[in-house]
């Protein structure tokens, strides 16, 4: 890769960067390519050049949060036996990330969801699309699981995925808006109680 390329690279990176920023702390339809252009330093053609539309902008926020979600919480669980290791992993991870990065940037997930839900178009659909992935792949984790014989055979995974779902939603809610210092030590206690319930 010349310096060239590196260069136009990580600025592209810079400009997701910033509108990821942008979109913690005042949701995705706060981003515009001027707004970004601002937040860094270069003119609003820059901008532009380098991503395309403000769309095209909102979408490269939703695909980044995604890829550094995963990142930190599903890509080094993998590491973990399959089964209810992983699986505790996974939530720990989770639970970690809520605690350390989205009580200070938000959840793009929780906070995107509760933006677009009632609205229809490309955001939205990309939006559900990685959240769908994301429980899908909480859901091969639990079958998992049952199939290695940690969980209960009548385990239903959709509804020990909610659960979890609501279990981080409920963390994000206390930790950034009730700015409850105890809400992740409470979400862990709740966990252990919970997957308790579902042993086998």
């Amino acid at each position: 890769m010349d310096a060239r390329t590196q260069k136009s690279e990580m600025t592209r990176a810079a400009i997701v960067g910033a509108a990821l920023d942008l979109a913690a702390t005042e949701g995705i339809e706060a981003i515009t390519l001027q707004a970004v252009a601002d937040r860094i330093g270069i003119s609003k053609s820059g901008v532009f050049s380098r991503v395309g539309s403000r769309e095209a902008l909102q979408k490269a926020v939703i695909e980044e949060f995604g890829r550094r979600f995963l990142a930190d919480v599903f890509v080094p669980a993998m590491q973990a036996p399959k089964g209810l290791p992983r699986l505790q992993d996974i939530v720990r991870r989770w639970l970690i990330r809520l605690r350390d990065v989205e009580v200070h940037t938000g959840c793009l997930y929780t906070s995107g969801a509760f933006e677009l839900d009632d609205r229809e178009g490309e955001l939205r659909d990309l939006l559900l699309g990685e959240v769908t992935r994301w429980r899908a792949a909480l859901r091969r984790t639990v079958l998992q699981a049952v199939e290695a014989g940690h969980l209960k055979p009548d385990t239903d995974p959709e509804q020990l995925v909610g659960e979890i779902s609501s279990l981080a939603i409920g963390l994000v809610h206390d930790v950034r808006f009730l700015r409850d210092a105890r809400a992740a030590e409470r979400a862990q206690a709740t966990w252990a109680r919970l997957i308790r319930t579902y042993e086998a």
